[in-house]
C-alpha cells in the first residue's frame, strides 16, 4: 500500500537528574559536595533512506519516543547520555509540526538528518550549587523535559519526469513499456489511484525515473477527483511529460484537454508553468488520431515540439526517450523548491519554535491564577520539590521572572490559588 501522508507522535528523552550527594571519605570530614549531573536525553531524528519510497511504517507505529539520560552518581560521575532515536523516512519527505502548520525539516538527500525533537538536557548536581556562603547545598536539579510534539508527515515522490494528463490518456501503458514498472492498466478512469515510479533506460545507456502520477480532471487543485494527492507530487519532478489522447475517443478535444491540465497545474502552483513540460500525443494508432494531430498543431507556434507515439504499438518511443534524456541533462538536479529555503543545504536541521514569552497568567473559572509557558513550566519540572532549598530557590526564580509582581497586577492576594500545570500553590505576600 502507497501511504503519502500520516501524523505521529514523537517525544525526545527527558535529561536524567542529578543528584545530592556529599564525599564521606577516610580522612576527608568536610569532603564537601559530590553530586554528578544526569545524562542528556535521546534526540528524535528523522534519517533519509533511500530504500523506502512510502510512509507505510508509520500507519502502525504513531509514537516514538526516545530513551532519557542516566541519573548522575556520587563522586561527581556523570550519568550516561542517552544515544539519539533514529527513524527512518523516505526521500521527499517534508516535516510539519502538526498543531501550527510550520516546516520542521525537508527531507530530500540520502542520510540527511533532521533533530525533530530535541532532548532535554541532564539536571546539576550538588556540586554545581557550592559557593561561599552554602558550603554543603542540598539542591539538585531534575533533567529537562524533552521536547513532544505532533508532526505531519508528507511525502513527495521524487522522480526526474513525472506523466500528467487526463485519465486513460495511456500514462500507466506508456510507463509499462518503457520501464519495468507494472502499474495497473484497465479500461476505466481512475485506474491509477497511488503513484507508481519506474526506471527507464535509453538505448543509448542513459537513465532516469519517471512516475506515472493519477490522472487529473477539472477542479483538482480544489481536491475534485484526486486532487492535492495527487499534485503534491509533481512539485519534486524536474521535468514534466504532457500526454495527451490524441484519438478523442472519449469525445473530448485534445486541446482542450492540454489547457484544462495546464490550468490546474497552474492554479496549484504557479512555479510549475516554470517547469519544463514536453507534449506527447498518444494513441496515434487509433483512427483520425493524424487529423486530430493536425489541428492540435496549429495552436502552436511551428518551433513546438510535440511527440506522437503509440504506447500500445510501442511507435515513437525511442524519439521520446531520447528528447526526455536530452532535456534531463539540460536540467540541473534539485531545481525544485524546498519548503523553506535555509533548509535546502543543510544535512543535519535544527529547528524548532521559540516562545517569547517566559510565562502567561490566565483565570480559571474558580478563580484560580494560572501559570502557564514554556520556561517557568521547564523550571518547575526541574525542580526536586522534596528539597526545601530547591523549593526556595524555585521561589527565588519566580521573582526574578517578574511573576510574584504579574500576579499581583492581576489581582492576587495573600491566600489566593496559583495552579502551575497540575499542582497548586498559595500565593503569599
Amino acid at each position: 500500500m502507497f501511504v503519502d501522508q500520516v501524523q505521529v507522535f514523537v517525544k525526545a528523552g527527558d535529561g536524567g537528574n542529578g543528584i545530592v550527594a556529599f564525599r564521606r571519605e577516610k580522612y576527608e570530614p568536610m569532603g564537601g559536595p559530590a553530586g554528578g549531573d544526569g545524562g542528556r536525553g535521546g534526540d528524535v531524528v528523522f534519517e533519509v533512506d533511500e530504500g523506502l519510497n512510502t510512509l507505510m511504517d508509520f500507519r502502525y507505529q504513531k509514537h516514538f519516543k526516545a530513551t532519557r539520560g542516566e541519573n548522575g552518581m556520587n563522586k561527581g560521575m556523570h550519568g550516561k547520555n542517552a544515544d539519539p532515536l533514529v527513524v527512518p523516512v523516505p526521500p521527499g519527505t517534508t516535516v510539519k509540526n502538526a498543531d501550527t502548520g510550520k516546516v520542521i525539516a525537508d527531507l530530500i538527500e540520502h542520510k540527511q538528518r533532521a533533530v525533530i525533537a530535541k532532548a532535554g538536557r541532564g539536571g546539576r548536581g550538588n556540586i554545581h550549587f557550592s559557593n561561599a556562603r552554602n558550603r554543603a547545598p542540598e539542591i539538585a536539579e531534575n533533567g529537562e523535559p524533552g521536547e513532544e510534539l505532533y508532526v505531519q508527515l508528507e511525502l513527495k515522490v521524487l522522480a526526474d519526469v513525472g506523466l500528467v494528463g487526463f485519465p486513460s490518456v495511456g500514462k500507466s501503458t506508456l510507463l509499462s513499456v518503457v520501464s519495468a514498472a507494472k502499474p495497473k492498466i484497465a479500461d476505466y478512469h481512475f485506474t491509477t489511484l497511488n503513484p507508481n515510479l519506474g526506471m527507464v533506460r535509453t538505448e543509448d545507456d542513459r537513465s532516469f525515473v519517471i512516475a506515472d502520477l493519477p490522472g487529473l480532471i477539472e477542479g483538482a487543485h480544489e481536491g475534485v477527483g484526486l486532487g492535492h494527492q495527487f499534485l503534491r507530487h509533481i512539485e519534486r519532478t524536474r521535468l514534466i511529460v504532457h500526454v495527451v489522447d490524441m484519438s478523442a475517443t472519449e469525445g473530448r478535444d485534445p486541446y482542450d484537454d492540454y489547457q484544462t491540465i495546464n490550468q490546474e497545474l497552474e492554479q496549484y502552483d504557479q512555479r510549475l508553468m516554470e517547469r519544463t513540460q514536453l507534449i506527447v500525443a498518444n494513441k496515434m494508432d487509433m483512427p483520425g488520431a493524424e487529423e486530430q494531430l493536425e489541428q492540435f498543431k496549429q495552436h502552436f507556434e511551428s518551433s513546438q515540439r510535440i511527440f506522437p507515439i503509440s504506447a500500445l504499438t510501442k511507435s515513437g518511443l525511442n524519439e521520446l526517450l531520447y528528447a526526455i534524456a536530452d532535456t534531463l541533462e539540460q536540467i540541473p538536479k534539485n531545481t525544485f523548491e524546498t519548503e523553506e529555503e535555509d533548509l535546502q543545504d543543510e544535512r543535519v536541521i535544527y529547528r524548532h519554535e521559540k516562545d517569547d514569552e517566559s510565562f502567561r497568567i490566565t483565570r480559571d473559572p474558580d478563580g484560580a491564577y494560572v501559570l502557564s509557558g514554556p520556561q517557568i513550566e521547564r523550571l518547575f519540572k526541574m525542580t526536586d520539590f522534596n528539597r526545601d532549598e530547591s523549593v526556595r530557590r524555585f521561589a527565588r526564580q519566580m521573582r526574578h521572572l517578574g511573576i510574584d509582581e504579574a500576579l499581583r497586577k492581576r489581582g492576587a492576594g495573600d491566600g489566593d490559588t496559583v495552579r502551575l500545570l497540575d499542582f497548586e500553590f498559595e500565593f503569599v505576600e
